[in-house]
């Protein structure tokens, strides 16, 4: 098995695929006016319109309802990347270094789901991540 993706429906899916070409730097790939996928070197990020729940079961799944999830994605500097987003972002935390050994700050994409970027601080997360 192979972990492909992580799909998020959203209410108004132009809005969230430039929210995440913001974030990740990568442009989405647009496979159907209702479905976009943009793909970085460890994840792929799907993000379906509401029209596409249909296709599944029409209510599994709505937007702006997720407050158990976390998207992260590793980055060179957690601090630079504070910087370059904190005007464009509804921030959940600041860069702080947490007990397992990651500097990371959260904020929220247009939807509600808690984005969180980090970079390995000790040498603990080092061990776990390599050192770039």
């Amino acid at each position: 098995m192979t972990f492909a993706s992580t799909r998020l429906i959203a209410a108004d899916i132009t809005t969230m695929v430039v929210f995440y070409e913001l974030v990740t730097g990568y442009s989405a790939e647009w496979l159907a006016p209702q479905f976009a996928e943009i793909v970085t070197s460890g994840a792929r990020i799907a993000i379906g319109s509401t029209e596409t729940v249909a296709l599944f079961m029409e209510g599994s799944a709505e937007p702006g309802a997720n407050r158990t999830a976390i998207l992260e994605f590793r980055v060179d500097d957690v601090d630079s990347e504070f910087v370059r987003l904190k005007d464009k972002v509804d921030v959940v935390i600041e860069p702080k270094t947490l007990p397992w050994g990651n500097r990371t700050v959260q904020f929220r994409d247009p939807e509600g789901t808690i984005i969180s970027l980090f970079t390995p601080a000790t040498e603990t997360a080092h061990a776990r991540f390599g050192r770039r």
